[in-house]
């Protein structure tokens, strides 16, 4: 009869100590994801009125410039992938073991936030080439770190380093537009 209490208790706390770690994983994503979104969407908030990309737009802009709301949503999804992708990193133990992994994602998440004010705001288009170069290399490098932790926050890392050449590419046409 107490060896059956003693499991009960056993397997109550287990269950007890398995759903504090997963509350706990759950409020750790939910802060990697919201985190940078929150910051991204204050950012859009106050500068994404894009005055001279919208000038821009209405003179000899290219067929592929896209309209100023993609630019936006696209930079969220890349937000919150990154966020993800950072998560993950974090869950399995990559910000201790990569040196260079949590440097790299601050870095990552501090330059994302300034190419719209610097660009869409400002009109320093050709800055933002530079910006955006120097933000292509530190996401390459998260890339390059986050694939040794795990192989899926790699695979979520890609389509940011697309939308960091994209969106170089449009600074660098921005500079003969404005």
């Amino acid at each position: 009869m107490a060896s059956q209490t003693r499991k009960n208790t056993t397997r109550q706390e287990l269950q007890h100590k398995t759903s504090r770690s997963a509350k706990r994983a759950l409020r750790s994503l939910t802060f990697s994801v919201a985190a940078p979104l929150i910051l991204t969407l204050t950012v859009i908030l106050l500068f994404g009125s894009g005055a001279n990309y919208r000038r821009a737009l209405s003179n000899n802009a290219p067929f592929w410039f896209p309209p100023l709301w993609l630019i936006h949503a696209a930079t969220l999804f890349s937000s919150c992938s990154m966020g993800l992708a950072s998560w993950l990193v974090w869950a399995d133990g990559g910000f201790k073991s990569e040196s260079d992994a949590l440097p790299l994602y601050i870095a990552h998440v501090s330059l994302s936030v300034i190419w719209d004010p610097l660009v869409l705001v400002i009109g320093a288009a050709w800055l933002g080439v530079v910006f955006c170069v120097v933000h292509f290399g530190t996401v390459f490098g998260c890339y390059s770190c986050f694939k040794r932790v795990n192989p899926f926050a790699k695979e979520l890392v890609k389509p940011c380093l697309a939308w960091i050449g994209f969106l170089t590419l449009i600074s660098y046409r921005l500079m003969y537009i404005i």
